[in-house]
């Protein structure tokens, strides 16, 4: 099969002679390359039964390795399993506008820290409101920088329980049957208190902006550029309840630690480019299924 290490050890020296860098990158690259191979060294495993021997490589255990992040999603879900509920769980995503996950490239600090803040401040706030539940909530958010057809696209999962805990900590609130809380309030919330919190920012000189966005800079056309924002529609949706926490273990376990592209994505690589499958939400059924090169 195909694998992200075979791609970088073929193209990867002409490559890193072309584009720049950070040393980080360059790890991670190498890492890699090198992940369960000589180069990092083996252990000898020997059955106490039948005594046959075999060789294993060892793993590089970077984050970002496509064959190095199953055992440590199984480890975080184990450690994560103590924490659910014998209750209903909602997914709930926040989503950022293109144009602020364009200047979130050079502001990633910033402005994923403020994506992880708002989103649960949000739903803090509308489920502790009595006209909507009323309950003071728990949530896990996850953080996404890509799409399926990775292109940028800021956005955070929430695993959220239906319900929370009574304002005086005595009784359990459960939300209404198929609902947790109104997408729209939390949206307009969300992009409300998000822009106020950019603004905020700006203000205090803790966003940098560089080539077509370097005039952003500037207070008076930071302002101006922000007014279109102000206005349309941000995406915060919530899907219906899991059956139940075994699902939702199943779902964690393909969000907290998955690497932009896995192995089982590639398709082909050659002289003209990698081809990997992506899924196109905006497509029905079995057309959602796209190849991209």
């Amino acid at each position: 099969m195909l694998e992200v290490a075979d791609i970088f050890r073929a193209q990867g020296p002409v490559w890193r002679r072309t584009v720049s860098l950070s040393l980080g990158q360059l790890k991670v690259m190498s890492a890699i390359e090198q992940c369960r191979s000589a180069a990092l060294g083996g252990h000898v495993l020997r059955c106490s039964g039948c005594a046959q021997i075999e060789v294993a490589y060892n793993s590089c255990r970077n984050r970002h390795c496509p064959k190095c992040q199953a055992s440590a999603a199984r480890r975080w879900l184990e450690a994560r399993q103590a924490d659910l509920l014998p209750v209903g769980y909602y997914h709930v995503v926040f989503t950022l506008p293109a144009p602020i996950g364009a200047i979130a490239w050079y502001n990633k600090a910033v402005i994923y820290g403020l994506l992880f803040d708002i989103a649960a401040e949000t739903l803090h706030t509308i489920a502790a409101d009595p006209k909507h539940l009323g309950a003071n909530i728990g949530a896990t958010l996850v953080l996404h920088t890509w799409g399926s057809a990775l292109t940028h696209h800021p956005h955070v999962h929430g695993i959220v329980p239906g319900g929370g805990l009574s304002p005086d900590g005595e009784r359990w609130i459960a939300c209404r049957p198929g609902f947790f809380l109104p997408v729209r309030v939390l949206s307009r919330l969300f992009r409300r208190r998000f822009l106020e919190a950019l603004a905020q920012a700006h203000r205090c000189g803790k966003l940098q902006f560089f080539g077509e966005y370097a005039g952003l800079a500037d207070p008076a056309v930071f302002d101006r550029w922000l007014a279109p924002l102000r206005a349309c529609e941000w995406v915060v949706y919530a899907k219906r309840p899991f059956a139940g926490p075994e699902a939702v273990l199943a779902y964690l376990s393909r969000y907290t630690h998955r690497v932009a592209i896995s192995n089982q994505r590639l398709v082909s690589s050659d002289e003209r480019g990698v081809t990997f499958r992506w899924k196109d939400y905006r497509a029905k059924g079995r057309t959602r299924y796209k190849t991209m090169t």
